[in-house]
């Protein structure tokens, strides 16, 4: 029909936004009979946050639907789009769609987590190759920092930079400098946390005090 091309790119993220909407860290914890990831630790409903549980099973599980959901609607459009008029551009739209929609997820009153797993997902769509870069840029710094948060910040930098450097600006630049922005700004506390050495390290339970302030000795009567 003649105007229902346009109207394509904009259902394709509907799409992409509802799917990232899905908060796996809650689903999963709830399908496995945990606490919600939202009550302790840091609060937020991500992988990281589920390890804290100690189930280790729950968090590896969050980890991998978290970035599916980022990736198989970007690589629907990859491989489907064409026939439909959809390329590149529609392609970023959607993975874009999809981050907001695991920030702000409509099914969970717009409460979500911080996007790094459902980035992930997503650059590996568009571009497997920044996706291995990216991700070994993340593992880097996490090795030898043990901190999640500061290897998200690092990598979520470095993507938009790899692809304008390696490849080419255009509507995959534009999606990763936009989601490297948000992601940064969701790690606003962490950021505090990590400036005043506080934040939680990779593996560390819910409870577990990151920084343990030294005991005054009191002055005898």
């Amino acid at each position: 029909m003649p105007g229902m091309d346009s109207l394509f790119p904009l259902l394709a993220a509907l799409a992409g936004y509802l799917i990232g909407s899905l908060s796996f860290a809650v689903i999963v914890s709830r399908a496995m009979g945990l606490s919600d990831p939202r009550s302790y630790g840091s609060g937020n409903p991500g992988a990281t946050n589920v390890l804290r549980s100690g189930n280790k099973a729950a968090a590896i599980l969050t980890l991998v639907f978290d970035a599916l959901k980022g990736y198989l609607p970007v690589l629907a459009v990859l491989v489907w789009g064409p026939r439909w008029g959809l390329g590149e551009g529609t392609a970023a739209l959607v993975g874009l769609a999809a981050f907001l929609g695991h920030l702000w997820p409509v099914f969970f009153r717009f409460k979500g987590g911080k996007g790094v797993a459902t980035a992930a997902g997503v650059i590996f769509a568009l571009n497997p190759i920044l996706g291995v870069a990216t991700l070994a840029t993340w593992a880097i710094i996490a090795w030898f920092s043990r901190y999640s948060s500061l290897a998200a910040i690092v990598a979520a930098a470095f993507a938009p930079m790899y692809q304008l450097l390696i490849w080419e600006a255009g509507p995959t630049a534009l999606a990763l400098i936009i989601m490297a922005l948000l992601l940064v700004w969701r790690h606003q506390a962490n950021i505090k946390k990590l400036m005043a050495g506080t934040e939680s390290r990779l593996g560390q339970k819910a409870g577990a005090a990151a920084h343990v302030k030294p005991t005054r000795n009191r002055k005898k009567s």
